[in-house]
């Protein structure tokens, strides 16, 4: 890392910039009302190759095309546009490290909350040990949080807009006052669907079991993955609803995302699955995961790309 978080570089609106100098109008509709859509992008640093892999960059830039489609707002980057900015942006930073790279479409301009444009962007890479507390945890105590998921019928969480993180800040804010890492939410119906920026998956008689994407869920990459993944390993998987107290009554369970990975759950409610440790399932997952991402296992490494 050639920069410090305070001065390292980002890719801002076509120019290479010490993040102190990227600037957006405070009456933007970005800054006002937080129209916009991101995605939080991996990468994984292979020290045997010395070679840093980017994981599913054409799924996260398509999820992030079909965030911008729904929002309504007019973009003019292409694929191109953003593979090259990624590219830029870690390349300024001499990056030889695992990251996430925050990739967003903003609005811009003097705007209201009805605007379509002008549309800016900014590629941010964060060192993986600068993300979040509860991403570089090695287990967490979570509770479920009387806040409910947001669904398709007020602000689906289909899409990945910055305005849908308020429904995560709560949950996630309860969950710290209380004395927990994180949070679970319950959709409309009482049922699971998922933390604050992450999927939830819990295994009940070695098999794994997680919410459908109708139960209000983000449609995440990092849980496809696992999915094929496990399949691949010919774990018994089922994709269906889960009641709460199937939460407290399971063998493992762990959260996953781009930034958090797959992370063990130690304790819902104080409720602890199996042992309170990590889980044989969830540790062969996340160690296969770990040699899918960082370039390791070469049946998947259509999946990857390389920066240098």
């Amino acid at each position: 890392m050639k920069y410090d978080m305070e001065n390292r570089k980002i890719w801002f609106k076509g120019e290479m910039l010490n993040i102190k100098d990227a600037k957006i109008p405070v009456m933007s509709p970005t800054s006002q009302f937080g129209l916009n859509v991101f995605e939080g992008i991996p990468c994984y640093w292979n020290d045997e190759e010395k070679q840093l892999y980017a994981f599913r960059l054409k799924a996260h830039f398509d999820r992030l095309f079909c965030s911008a489609k729904l929002m309504e707002l007019n973009v003019s980057y292409t694929r191109e546009d953003l593979k090259k900015a990624l590219v830029e942006a870690i390349k300024a930073n001499e990056y030889q490290e695992d990251l996430s790279v925050r990739q967003t479409l903003f609005a811009d301009g003097f705007g209201s909350w009805s605007s379509t444009g002008p549309v800016g962007m900014f590629v941010a890479p964060v060192p993986k040990n600068k993300t979040s507390a509860e991403y570089n945890k090695k287990g967490l105590h979570c509770c479920v949080t009387s806040w409910r998921r947001i669904s398709e019928e007020i602000l689906s969480p289909r899409i990945k807009c910055g305005a849908n993180y308020i429904n995560s800040r709560m949950g996630q804010r309860e969950a710290l006052r209380n004395g927990y890492d994180t949070c679970v939410f319950l959709n409309e119906a009482g049922k699971v669907a998922e933390g604050p920026g992450s999927c939830i998956f819990i295994v009940k008689d070695k098999t794994l079991i997680t919410p459908c994407l109708t139960d209000n869920v983000l449609e995440s990459i990092t849980r496809d993955s696992i999915i094929k993944i496990a399949r691949s390993m010919s774990i018994p998987f089922v994709e269906r609803t889960i009641d709460r107290t199937e939460l407290y009554a399971c063998d493992e369970a762990f959260l996953c995302g781009s930034a958090m990975e797959i992370t063990p759950v130690l304790s819902i409610d104080r409720y602890v699955p199996g042992t309170g440790k990590k889980g044989e399932l969830t540790r062969d997952l996340h160690l296969a995961y770990l040699d899918v991402v960082r370039g390791k296992t070469k049946e998947w490494n259509h999946w990857i790309t390389p920066i240098y």
